[in-house]
């Protein structure tokens, strides 16, 4: 097995690219059904129309499965950012835009962002107690039908030379509720230490969606006490 040269390594993954090809390779511990469904939420979300890289193939590699996609030369937003910090709040506006867009498009064969919420709740080991209140919190928010990301984060943009964006990782896409997408994002700038840079796209989101930040702020609350809807 011989790839060009290694793109990304992840939790027990790594992505090689391939000629004109991206090819993420998983552990031998991944189930078959995850792996489906990862390149069918792929697939859902290239039919939507958005900025996506071309699906090619699932596949086997020396016994371990693969999803091929068309390779996308640029740099990920994430290191455009940390390259040129003077550009940053116009990466970051335009970060948000890309968000909206996303959450403005629909694909009603997705999972649910709610049923799999409460999936996760049901197989937390947490109290009944606790697993009871979670399960009210997350059933007194709307579920709506937006397509969500699920880990919406710099590294997942790609910024081609020519000024085009595609947006990759669509393994924890659902349906849902956009407030819980963006809740997600928020979290996850917070857990990488870049609290400033998390109340900042807050704060964009909530003006260019015209969202209230409160109603956002429920949704974070619940993802910080309850398992994450990305896993």
């Amino acid at each position: 097995m011989e790839f060009e040269r290694v793109l990304a390594v992840r939790t027990n993954k790594t992505v090689y690219r391939d000629g004109d090809r991206a090819v993420k390779l998983f552990g031998e511990d991944f189930r078959e059904s995850d792996i489906l469904n990862e390149a069918l939420n792929h697939a859902r979300a290239e039919e939507t129309g958005l900025p996506v890289p071309a699906l090619l193939e699932v596949c086997k590699i020396e016994g371990r499965w693969a999803i091929v996609t068309r390779f996308i030369p640029g740099k990920t937003l994430a290191r455009r950012m940390d390259e040129e910090p003077e550009k940053r709040e116009a990466y970051l506006e335009r970060f948000v835009a890309l968000q909206v867009e996303v959450q403005s498009r629909r694909s009603p064969l997705m999972n649910r962002l709610h049923d799999k919420m409460y999936r996760k709740i049901t197989e937390a080991e947490l109290t009944d107690a606790t697993k009871f209140e979670l399960h009210k919190r997350l059933a007194s928010l709307p579920a709506r039908a937006s397509v969500c990301h699920g880990d919406f984060n710099p590294s997942n943009i790609i910024l081609k030379p020519d000024g085009q964006w595609y947006i990759l990782d669509w393994s924890h896409a659902t349906q849902g509720n956009a407030s819980a997408d963006v809740a997600r994002t928020y979290l996850l700038f917070v857990l990488e230490g870049k609290e400033a840079l998390a109340e900042k796209y807050l704060s964009l989101f909530c003006k260019k969606s015209d969202t209230a930040k409160q109603y956002v702020q429920q949704w974070i609350c619940l993802l910080y006490t309850s398992p994450s809807p990305r896993d």
